[in-house]
């Protein structure tokens, strides 16, 4: 039986990224991954390719509607289908293979299959792996659990990989659907409704609740809203998707208002569930360990990720906690560094949390919700992008900064974002947050300019009402 210092379940965020910094740390490291590539959902049917289509799908609308304005003439645009899938295919694979180079660079034991736990016995941990069918058992002192999740299927509305739909097919969509039902409008779903609209399909997303983006800063959800319906997006909020039938082609599918009670079919040709994620545990056999999942379906942890079980950690989304690639990352770091005694540490109020629609949502810290809640005074401070040189230059005059800080020491609780780069600028305030900065630290700060972080410098100023280009 091959024997490791630790044994990381999981090829994802979490596990590639833990197994090399064990490697690096001197342990001796097997990752077990059942997939055919390394990388986890994030790399092969999330994050990565759902980025590559937006990005194309984006280029694609500003060839058919912004070019002109910028003096560029076409004619005869025209969506080439196969080319975009195959390009963010290309993406996929390139970094899928990318990590198999990392792993082979830092001396990283890939077992490929399904691992679930043996028992344990003389200090040791067995892992059982499945290749189908062919099996093979290897041991460490140390296991991290970084298995990831799963799409919730819901009971109404099970998934045939056609016309009900995950995220993964969504994906891959063999043509652009007439009518695209989307059941959900958190991230997942407002991503993917955008990429299928700007390639032509008609939109309709279906909300449980009274609003979009319920997790962000309502300010700052509210003005996404308003973008997206601008760009052809249709909403039925406080809505519940009651379950949906086949008639031809087509999909029937019942939806009825949670305050009128009013039901009313809508006829698509596709319907999105979008509904969430949970921890996937599923045959990992728990239980010959000593552990079991909570009522959630995650694994129970302390401050140090470990488990009850001495030796047996777990990171990602399988534990407590926002479900996000890097938050995943910074615990399995962690993770692996408190196992080598180091002081592996994630601050969680200082993980951002991104929607990739255009333009993009950010956010950091506290909401402004969350400190009302919390009864703690506090100081608002907003700038424009329609007032940003560079923002005016690039034609995206769309979306706002928004800097929320502590009323008595300026403390930068939170920073929240819609407008171009969000999701790069936000940047900026998971690292004040991180050093616990204030908005004047911000303010006296030199922005380059013309640049889109000069709007969160004048946001920054704004919080003590002395903003300088509006």
């Amino acid at each position: 039986m091959d024997t490791f210092d630790l044994i990381v379940i999981g090829g994802g965020p979490a596990g590639y990224v833990a197994a090399i910094r064990a490697a690096q740390l001197g342990m001796k490291t097997a990752c077990v991954e059942k997939r055919n590539a390394l990388g986890g959902t994030c790399l092969n049917v999330g994050c990565i390719p759902s980025k590559a289509l937006l990005d194309s799908s984006e280029h694609f609308t500003l060839a058919q509607h912004k070019f002109q304005k910028h003096g560029i003439e076409l004619s005869g645009v025209k969506l080439n289908l196969s080319q975009m899938m195959a390009r963010k295919n290309e993406v996929v694979k390139s970094l899928t293979q990318g990590v198999a180079g990392l792993f082979k660079k830092n001396k990283i034991e890939w077992v490929q299959g399904y691992g679930r736990f043996a028992g344990q016995s003389g200090g040791m941990t067995q892992v059982e792996v499945d290749n189908a069918g062919a099996k093979k058992t290897i041991q460490a002192k140390n296991i991290l659990i970084a298995t990831g999740s799963e799409v919730i299927e819901l009971p109404t509305l099970r998934f045939n990989g056609k016309t009900i739909v995950s995220s993964t097919e969504a994906l891959d969509l063999p043509a652009v659907p007439g009518h695209l039902v989307v059941v959900g409008g958190g991230v997942i779903g407002l991503e993917l409704g955008s990429v299928w609209k700007r390639l032509g399909a008609k939109v309709t997303v279906v909300e449980f609740a009274e609003k979009i983006l319920s997790m962000m800063d309502h300010q700052i959800a509210g003005e996404a809203a308003k973008s997206l319906t601008k760009q052809g997006l249709e909403f039925k909020l406080n809505t519940q998707a009651m379950g949906a039938k086949q008639s031809g082609a087509k999909m029937q599918l019942e939806v009825m208002n949670r305050g009128t009670q009013a039901k009313e079919t809508i006829e698509c040709d596709v319907i999105l569930v979008a509904t969430g994620r949970r921890p996937f545990t599923d045959g990992l056999l728990l239980d010959k360990i000593g552990l079991k999942v909570d009522e959630k379906g995650r694994i129970e942890i302390n401050d140090h990720f470990e488990t009850k079980v001495k030796g047996i950690y777990a990171v990602g989304d399988v534990v407590r906690g926002v479900m996000l690639a890097h938050k995943a990352e910074e615990e399995g770091i962690a993770a692996v560094e408190i196992m080598a005694g180091q002081a592996g540490h994630v601050n969680y109020h200082a993980i951002p949390s991104i929607v990739y629609t255009w333009p993009e949502v950010a956010g950091v810290g506290y909401t402004e919700e969350e400190l009302k809640a919390k009864g703690v005074e506090y100081k608002v401070g907003t700038f424009p992008f329609l007032a940003n040189g560079r923002a005016k230059a690039m034609d995206e005059p769309e979306g706002l900064v928004k800097i929320l800080a502590d009323k008595k020491t300026d403390r930068v609780l939170g920073m929240h974002i819609f407008g171009a780069r969000a999701s790069d600028m936000i940047a900026e305030g998971v690292a004040v947050i991180e050093f616990a900065g204030s908005a004047e630290d911000i303010a006296r700060s030199s922005h380059a300019h013309p640049t889109l972080a000069e709007i969160v410098k004048e946001a920054a100023l704004a919080v003590d009402n002395r903003k300088i280009h509006l």
